[in-house]
């Protein structure tokens, strides 16, 4: 988008080192080769709009360089050639060449659409990141960009086609920049950009973009993971090569027809099992896989019956997507085997339909068919996008918007069924209450019990794959703010919100009016004799705009009503007489003993008491977020907390805090690590600590949890000063041999 990196290797092994620039010249080279590759795919197409587009955009970055100091021309022509290989319409191949005009020259999306048509101006400005536009801070901007992106979505699919090439441009050049900056910007592709290619089916490009993002936000790991994978890589291609030729042996004997494609799982995803599981990588089943592609669906499992009368299946790893597609369509036949000399591998079967949804997604439906293409409106994938926009729309606050969409945007895995025999796809560990709110509101709000294959159950039970769910419900029920622990669907989770909401809002405006009313007769200030448009003047300057939010506010305990009372009577109440009237919210002044207090304050005030939560507790340097509780303050967590989204139902009660002036304040992490059980370990990990100056507060080891597992478990104390140190202390730790995994842990 912003001229930001250059073209390099499409994964980096040194992501910091720099690109080599390339020369003016290049430019209208690479063109002329997009124009003949074009020609070559559609030899009857005009290349006329082609050429507009190009000459246009190439005039408005004239002179323009990237941070490699090439020709900032270059990035929308890589940009079109990915959208073209794709074998995508005109609009989106002119969308890629002038996707950069309207954010980084005086061009505007009026004149693209006088110039272009309605089409090429949408998705421009759809592709189109607001950095014009004056937000608080780069999180807001961020979550309103990906939000317009979003909207923009739902009316033309092609925006986001448009946006993932443009992503995977970036992410292939991203050595050019900072290391915060790549930091920030494979994270961001990470969390956003590669989920949406995996809703989306565009399986290719989701596993480019989270490869690519690996090398960056997890270099030491990869490192490594790419050394052992490379140890190993001969013998694992002469396995494979052995297997796809038994495999074409067993098939042309039963006349099945078919071709076969070996390959090693990536390393991002590799990375995510032995973490996830806390295993080594020869435990892992799928790490060699072979994919059959045959004709038909009839064919997929006479395959399957061949593989399993030559080899014994791994219980528990038979998956049918053909019978019960994913929600983004992915079809396919998995298994995994017990192979030849004992070595696990996977399966895959599936068409030539199958495979070209499996590797395209919804990038298939926008490929050049003679002017015709486009997603059906009732297309799942389609469907999706609709609702994640519905369940976003009301959210006001950015980082809940953001942290929301991440949850969302990941894969859905558990496949269940209503009484009638409707699939239900939900989220690995969904609860029922999940399945009630997927039903319909209603049913989620008045939903007091759940039948799972007939048997009674908890509303918190983790549902399974094949599960029959039957809602049991009760009118004028009402939703618990328990279940926002226990749901994992944001559109759950948002419904039971905007009731809680609702009713904790009303409440709060009560209560609050009734404190202001109390306070007032205690001070003689008569509350009769003060108009309107004073009380909306003094609730405009804490923030409100309507009376009834200032009422909300101190119902919520986020000032005294004696302070507001000051305001709108000054003649009658002094601020030096001032004493806490409400007992929800202490307010405690700063006291150079307190050394909470020095370490974080609320924006704007300096006698409010703060206190690190413990479920999360936070380290200078980690973005954070306060919440005003009732009689302790504002409790400070990390914005990354899982327990932030169960308590930030109720937006008022949110509040801006930050990291006070630097003091001699260290604090206490927890880390456990996991690793190879040998000698000289220990003393390795005590020496990278002692070269980081870190202080161990409590050093503990035993031998690995479960019974399968090698190695040992190192937990420890540490104290640091702030999360850069505890960056580097964790580097340091990754770069010791045999170090498999290293986690934060939490108290609370």
């Amino acid at each position: 988008m912003s001229p930001e990196p250059s073209d390099a290797a499409v994964v980096p092994q040194a992501p910091a080192q720099p690109c080599p620039p390339i020369g003016d010249d290049a430019v209208e080279v690479m063109y002329h080769e997009l124009e003949a590759r074009l020609h070559e795919l559609r030899p009857k197409e005009d290349l006329t709009p082609l050429a507009d587009a190009y000459r246009f955009a190439a005039a408005q970055h004239t002179g323009q360089k990237r941070a490699s100091g090439e020709p900032y021309m270059i990035h929308p022509l890589q940009v079109t050639r990915l959208l073209l290989e794709m074998n995508l319409d005109m609009t989106c191949l002119q969308t890629g060449l002038l996707h950069d005009v309207v954010e980084d020259t005086s061009v505007s999306v009026e004149q693209i659409r006088k110039m272009f048509g309605e089409d090429v101006a949408r998705c421009v400005d759809g592709v189109t990141k607001l950095t014009k536009l004056d937000f608080a801070s780069r999180e807001v901007r961020q979550a309103e960009s990906v939000r317009k992106m979003l909207l923009a979505m739902v009316d033309d699919i092609r925006v986001i086609l448009v946006k993932l090439a443009d992503r995977t441009h970036n992410m292939r050049t991203l050595g050019c920049l900072s290391p915060e900056k790549q930091a920030r910007i494979a994270q961001e592709t990470i969390d956003i950009y590669a989920p949406i290619a995996h809703r989306l089916g565009m399986g290719k490009i989701r596993a480019e973009l989270e490869d690519l993002s690996f090398q960056y936000l997890e270099p030491e790991a990869a490192e490594e993971l790419n050394r052992e994978l490379e140890g190993t890589r001969a013998s694992n291609e002469a396995f494979l090569k052995e297997i796809k030729h038994l495999i074409e042996v067993k098939l042309a004997r039963e006349g099945i027809p078919a071709h076969l494609e070996i390959r090693v799982k990536r390393p991002f995803s590799v990375f995510l099992k032995l973490r996830r599981q806390k295993i080594v990588l020869d435990q892992v089943y799928d790490l060699l896989a072979v994919r059959i592609i045959t004709d038909s669906v009839k064919n997929c499992y006479a395959a399957l019956g061949v593989i399993h009368n030559e080899w014994r299946p791994i219980p528990g790893r038979i998956k049918d997507f053909i019978a019960i597609p994913r929600p983004n369509m992915y079809q396919s036949l998995h298994t995994s085997v017990m192979g030849p000399r004992g070595r696990h591998f996977e399966i895959q079967i599936r068409t030539e339909e199958m495979h070209r949804i499996a590797e395209e997604g919804i990038a298939a439906h926008w490929k050049y068919k003679e002017g015709k293409g486009g997603a059906a409106d009732d297309d799942q994938r389609i469907t999706w996008l609709r609702q994640l926009v519905e369940w976003q729309r009301d959210m006001r606050d950015a980082g809940e918007f953001m942290s929301t969409l991440k949850v969302d945007l990941y894969p859905e895995e558990v496949y269940t069924f209503t009484p009638q025999g409707k699939v239900i796809v939900l989220p690995r560990g969904a609860t029922p209450i999940d399945f009630a709110y997927s039903i319909h509101s209603a049913v989620g709000n008045t939903c007091t019990g759940a039948k799972v294959n007939g048997r009674i159950v908890p509303l918190k039970y983790g549902l399974r794959n094949g599960d029959v769910v039957e809602i049991l419900t009760q009118a004028g029920h009402m939703p618990s703010k328990d279940w926002l622990g226990i749901v994992k669907t944001p559109r759950a989770r948002n419904k039971i919100k905007h009731v809680i909401n609702t009713t904790e809002r009303a409440k709060a405006i009560e209560i609050g009016e009734k404190y202001l009313e109390r306070e007032a007769r205690r001070l003689g200030v008569s509350l009769g004799k003060i108009s309107d448009a004073q009380m909306v003047a003094v609730a405009e300057d804490y923030g409100c705009s309507k009376i009834e939010d200032l009422h909300a506010a101190l119902g919520y305990g986020k000032f005294s009503p004696r302070q507001v009372l000051q305001k709108l009577a000054p003649d009658v109440v002094e601020p030096e007489q001032a004493e806490p009237a409400v007992e929800e919210t202490p307010r405690v002044p700063y006291s150079p003993d307190d050394t909470k207090d020095l370490v974080i304050k609320v924006k704007g005030a300096d006698d409010l008491l703060t206190y690190r939560a413990k479920c999360c507790d936070p380290i200078r340097g980690e973005p954070i977020v306060g919440y005003v509780t009732r009689g302790k303050g504002i409790a400070v967590h990390s914005v990354n907390c899982t327990n932030v989204q169960n308590l930030m139902y109720e937006v008022e009660r949110k509040i801006e805090v930050e990291w006070a002036r630097q003091v001699q304040e260290t604090f206490q992490v927890k880390l456990v690590v996991r690793t190879e059980d040998r000698p000289g370990m220990l003393s390795q990990i005590t020496t990278a600590l002692f070269q980081e100056q870190t202080n161990i507060h409590t050093l503990e080891t035993r031998p690995a949890d479960a019974p399968s597992a090698e190695g040992a478990l190192i937990s420890m104390t540490l104290e640091v000063k702030d999360k850069r140190q505890l960056e580097r202390v964790i580097s340091a730790i990754r770069r010791i041999s045999g170090i498999r995994d290293i986690e934060r842990v939490h108290e609370g």
